[in-house]
């Protein structure tokens, strides 16, 4: 399972693909969004996980970008992961069209149960899993 990670600082990006590691998922790394949005043209991806304060584009803008898409690339299951707590991010990131959030410290449990969770979401409802 192919899982892309836009996050611009380095660690947390080492972090994530340590726990994906252990559940066998390759894990392509882009250090913006712009970078991360060429690499959804280029390939399929099983989940986008995406950090929401970056330079340049921010991750809304980026989820906006992968939801507007004319493919089935537009459906692909997007996650959330951030620092930030501000009271309306849930609900800021589920209209842009983000699947789930979560939040850093990344912890092991909480990324694998949110894949679990988006991916099922996305097997029944018939949507691209890569």
């Amino acid at each position: 399972m192919d899982v892309l990670f836009i996050e611009d600082d380095r660690m947390n990006r080492r972090v994530v693909r340590d726990m994906l590691d252990v559940a066998g998922a390759t894990m392509i790394e882009a250090e913006d969004a712009e970078t991360g949005l060429h690499l959804i043209d280029e390939r399929d991806f099983a989940i986008v996980l995406v950090d929401l304060r970056m330079p340049g584009m921010d991750g809304i803008t980026a989820i906006r970008l992968i939801r507007a898409r004319p493919d089935a690339r537009a459906q692909v299951p997007v996650i959330v992961v951030t620092a930030d707590t501000a009271p309306d991010l849930h609900a800021r990131c589920l209209e842009a069209g983000a699947d789930a959030v979560i939040f850093k410290p990344v912890a092991m449990e909480a990324l694998f149960e949110a894949m679990g969770q988006v991916l099922a979401r996305g097997a029944r409802e018939g949507g691209l899993i890569g």
